[in-house]
């Protein structure tokens, strides 16, 4: 199985879920890594005010940061290679990079329930 590791800017806690006002974009990315978890992909996830050795560990990583600043974050690589940067990706992007299927209702969510775009059921 695939690994993904994800490079996230400085945030309050391991995730950026807690505080007063959480982001959704965190909060749903958050619940894709656990989903891929379940699916049986290792997932590493590092945050730069935390730690910040395993930035300075990765070449590549590192030589971003060196290159664009800390605006090139989250960097989310597969296997050691940079799938996206500067934002988080959505569930079926995670899906199709690491080859894991997306459930059935999570597609159907995602087009607006079972009434998506080719109609009702």
């Amino acid at each position: 199985m695939k690994s993904l590791s994800v490079y996230d800017p400085a945030l309050c806690c391991s995730t950026g879920v807690c505080g007063t006002s959480v982001d959704p974009a965190l909060a749903k990315f958050a619940a894709d890594l656990d989903w891929l978890k379940k699916q049986g992909v290792t997932v590493s996830r590092y945050n730069l005010s935390q730690q910040a050795g395993a930035f300075v560990d990765n070449t590549t990583v590192r030589e971003l940061l060196q290159k664009e600043g800390e605006t090139v974050l989250p960097v989310v690589m597969i296997d050691g290679e940079v799938k996206s940067s500067k934002s988080y990706p959505d569930r079926e992007e995670l899906a199709e990079w690491l080859e894991v299927k997306v459930e059935e209702k999570t597609q159907q969510a995602a087009s607006g329930g079972c009434c998506g775009p080719k109609g009702c059921c």
